[in-house]
């Protein structure tokens, strides 16, 4: 039998972070349940194509959309299954047990709890938030999202836009979304950056806006100033 999962990443200048998110995966391979890895490129002006490669990804080469990133690294996928990350998330050791149990006992898509690697008090708030956002089934991408290939399509897939394709997923897959018994860790080096507050605020609003109908392009021109 085949492995059945596909990992799609879309990835923008992750050189930095790559390695940590494909060294956390190397326990699916050694489980025999990762059949390829499919790193969604959007235009990268440093090494991320190049080290992709050197670990055995299939690169694809595209416009810099998240969403339009997902929507061709699924299209090309080959396993039953999507395993969807983003390129600074890593998964915690132990990952491939409750992958395992939920693709044998389930037809819903699953979410990771999420953890921040580093950050204190302020990090287990806003990761205590994320984990419950998610639980009334508004979970993001940086909590990964394992998905079967039916399921994805009957949905219709990804939307090409370049921001909130994780709300929109998770709003498609209304009641079809599970908690998996497995922790993303996601870098927190944007919110120390930026700071805790605002970072999180921002996300909210940004939040709040697409909710309200808001056009993802516009969003994300703010999003990214």
């Amino acid at each position: 039998m085949r492995a059945p999962i596909t990992v799609i990443i879309p990835t923008l200048n992750a050189a930095e972070v790559l390695p940590d998110c494909l060294v956390a995966l190397m326990e699916g391979l050694e489980a025999g349940m990762i059949r390829e890895l499919i790193v969604s490129d959007g235009g990268s002006q440093d090494a991320t194509a190049a080290l992709a490669d050197a670990w055995g990804a299939k690169v694809l080469q595209g416009a810099p959309s998240r969403g339009g990133q997902l929507r061709r690294g699924c299209a090309q996928a080959g396993g039953d299954w999507f395993l969807i990350l983003h390129a600074d998330t890593r998964l915690q050791p132990g990952w491939t047990d409750c992958m395992h149990h939920h693709m044998r006992n389930s037809s819903h898509a699953g979410w990771c709890r999420h953890k921040f690697d580093k950050g204190g008090l302020a990090a287990r708030l806003v990761s205590g938030w994320a984990n419950l956002r998610s639980r009334f089934g508004l979970p993001y991408g940086d909590q990964g999202l394992l998905i079967s290939k039916a399921l994805y399509e009957r949905v219709g897939g990804f939307p090409d836009i370049p921001l909130m394709e994780d709300v929109a997923m998770a709003r498609a897959l209304r009641g079809q979304l599970s908690a998996l018994d497995a922790f993303a860790v996601t870098s927190a080096d944007k919110y120390q950056r930026q700071g805790w507050l605002r970072r999180g605020a921002r996300n909210l609003w940004t939040l709040v806006r697409y909710c309200a109908g808001s056009d993802p392009e516009q969003l994300a021109q703010r999003y990214q100033r």
